[in-house]
C-alpha cells in the first residue's frame, strides 16, 4: 500500500500535462490532474488552435480578391464577427471536451482549482484540501507578458482578450515583434481592422533569419499592416471612445484597441516552489534537466514553464518522455535540436534548423541557396506577393543546417523538410529528390546555385 494518495499529480491540464498524466495512468498508476481553467491549456483555449481558426477565417479577404480573377463573381461578401466568434467557441468547448474525457477514460482523476506545492510532496488543491503524490509533475504552461514601464497599460489587451472581444475595432495598434504580434496584426488586417503594428526593435521576429524576419515585415506592408519599427510606448490615455498612444519619441497614434503582445512569461506564480525547493533559472522559468527533473528530485517540469522551446508538440513530447521514463521504465529525453517551428502570419513561416548568422558563428564557411518569386496562384490576378526560400549548407560536410520557407503553405512544407534535417540530409541528397510539378515546393529541391548577393555580402 502506497503511503501517498496518488503515484503522479500533475499541475496544469495543457497538452504536456494532459499527455503524461494520461500515459501515467494507462500504466496503471493513479493519477490526479489539477486545472484552475478550462482542461486544454493556452494552445486549446487561448492560443494555437483559436488562433489559426481567426487565421484561417481573415484570410478568405484575400481568397475572394484573388478569385475574382479566376472568373469567380462575388457579391459584396461580409464577414459577420459574432457568428464566427459563436462557431469559435463551441469548436474550442468541444476540443476541451475531448481533453477530460480522454483524462477520465485514461482513469486519471481531475480536479477543478489552482494547486499549491506545501512541500514536495504534498499539494493543496483550492476547494479540494491537501493530498500527497510520490511523485509531482508542473505543466503550468505561460501567461501573457505586459509591460511595467507604460502608464494606462490598464487601457490595453493581450492575446487572451483578443479571442473576445465583443466586436470588431475599426483600429487597432498591436505592440510587439514576436510570432503572436505578427500574427494577430494579420489576422485584424485581414478583417478589414486598420492595423498598425509597433515594435521598440530594428525588426520583426526576433530569432529567425535574417532573410525571413526582412521578407515577412516587407509583405506584410504590401498587405496594407502599417509597421513602425523602434517605437516605444511611453503611457495610453483613453479619449472618448479611443485611446491616445504617446511613445518616447514624442509621438502619438489614435486607435479604438491597443493589444501588448510582448512575449509570455513562465506561469509560476502562487505554486509555493519554494516550500518545495524548486529552483528557477534567471530567466523565471523552472530549471530543469535533460529529463525535466527539477532541483527537487520527485517534482518535474514540462511545457513552457519551463522555457525551452515554447511549441505545443513540445510539450507534449516532454510529456510523453517523463512518463516513459517513470512510468514504463524506458528512460527517455526529448531531444531539443532540429525543432521545426511555423509563424502563421500572412505569409506564413516555416524554419526548421540554423539561421544563417547562427550557422556562420558556429560552422564557420557555408553555402546559402536562396530564391525569391511569385506564386504561379497570382498569375493572374498580378499580386505583388512573393514567396521566400532559403538552405543554409555546411560547406565541408554539406550537410543541410537550416531551411527557412515564407510563403502560402509554408507550415506544411517545414514539417517534411524537418525530417530530412534530422536524419542528416546532405545538399547531394536533398538535390536528388525529383521536384512534384507545379508546386511551390518543387522550388526547394532545384537551387542548384549558391547565393552570390550584389554587394557580395551573405
Amino acid at each position: 500500500m502506497s503511503k501517498f494518495d496518488y503515484d503522479l499529480f500533475v499541475i496544469g491540464a495543457g497538452s504536456g500535462g494532459v499527455r503524461a498524466a494520461r500515459m501515467a495512468a494507462l500504466s496503471g498508476a493513479k493519477v490526479a490532474v489539477a486545472e484552475e481553467h478550462r482542461v486544454g491549456g493556452t494552445c486549446v483555449i487561448r492560443g494555437c488552435v483559436p488562433k489559426k481558426f481567426m487565421v484561417y477565417a481573415s484570410e478568405f479577404a484575400h481568397h475572394f480578391k484573388t478569385a475574382k480573377a479566376y472568373g469567380w463573381s462575388l457579391d459584396n461578401p461580409r464577414f459577420d464577427w459574432a457568428a464566427f466568434i459563436a462557431q469559435k467557441d463551441m469548436e474550442i468547448a468541444r476540443l476541451s471536451g475531448i481533453y477530460v474525457a480522454n483524462l477520465r477514460n485514461a482513469g486519471a482523476e481531475l480536479m477543478h482549482g489552482k494547486a499549491r506545492l506545501i512541500d514536495g510532496h504534498a499539494v493543496e488543491v483550492e476547494g479540494r484540501g491537501v493530498v500527497s503524490a510520490e511523485r509531482i509533475l508542473i505543466a503550468t504552461g505561460g501567461r501573457p507578458a505586459a509591460p511595467d514601464d507604460v502608464a494606462g497599460v490598464d487601457l490595453s489587451i493581450t492575446s487572451n482578450e483578443a479571442f473576445h472581444l465583443p466586436a470588431l475595432p475599426k483600429r487597432i495598434v498591436i505592440v510587439g515583434g514576436g510570432y503572436i504580434a505578427v500574427e494577430f496584426a494579420g489576422i485584424f488586417n485581414g478583417f478589414g481592422v486598420d492595423t498598425t503594428l509597433v515594435h521598440r526593435g530594428e525588426n520583426l521576429l526576433r530569432g529567425f533569419d535574417d532573410h525571413v524576419r526582412t521578407h515577412v515585415a516587407e509583405e506584410m506592408e504590401k498587405c496594407g499592416v502599417k509597421i513602425q519599427l523602434g517605437r516605444k510606448h511611453a503611457r495610453l490615455e483613453q479619449s472618448g471612445d479611443g485611446i491616445i498612444s504617446t511613445f518616447i519619441d514624442g509621438g502619438t497614434l489614435s486607435s479604438d484597441v491597443v493589444m501588448f503582445a510582448v512575449g509570455r512569461r513562465p506561469y509560476v506564480e502562487g505554486l509555493g516552489l519554494e516550500a518545495a525547493g524548486v529552483a528557477l533559472n534567471p530567466g523565471g522559468a523552472i530549471k530543469v534537466d535533460d529529463y525535466s527533473r527539477t532541483s527537487t528530485p520527485n517534482i518535474w517540469a514540462v511545457g513552457d514553464v519551463t522555457d525551452r522551446i515554447n511549441l505545443t508538440p513540445v510539450a507534449i513530447r516532454e510529456g510523453a518522455a517523463f512518463a516513459e521514463t517513470e512510468f514504463y521504465g524506458r528512460p527517455t529525453r526529448f531531444d531539443h535540436e532540429m525543432v521545426a517551428s511555423a509563424v502563421f502570419s500572412q505569409p506564413p513561416v516555416g524554419a526548421v534548423g540554423m539561421t544563417e548568422a547562427e550557422a556562420r558563428s558556429a560552422l564557420g564557411k557555408v553555402d546559402i541557396y536562396f530564391t525569391r518569386f511569385r506564386p504561379m496562384k497570382y498569375a493572374f490576378s498580378g499580386e505583388a506577393e512573393r514567396c521566400m526560400m532559403k538552405l543554409v549548407v555546411e560547406n565541408s560536410s554539406q550537410l543541410i543546417v537550416g531551411c527557412h520557407v515564407v510563403g502560402p503553405d509554408a507550415p506544411e512544407m517545414i514539417q517534411m523538410a524537418a525530417i530530412a534535417l534530422k536524419m542528416g540530409v546532405t545538399k547531394a541528397q536533398w538535390d536528388s529528390t525529383c521536384a512534384v510539378h507545379p508546386t511551390l515546393a518543387e522550388e526547394l529541391v532545384t537551387m542548384r546555385e549558391p547565393y552570390a548577393p550584389a554587394d557580395g555580402v551573405g
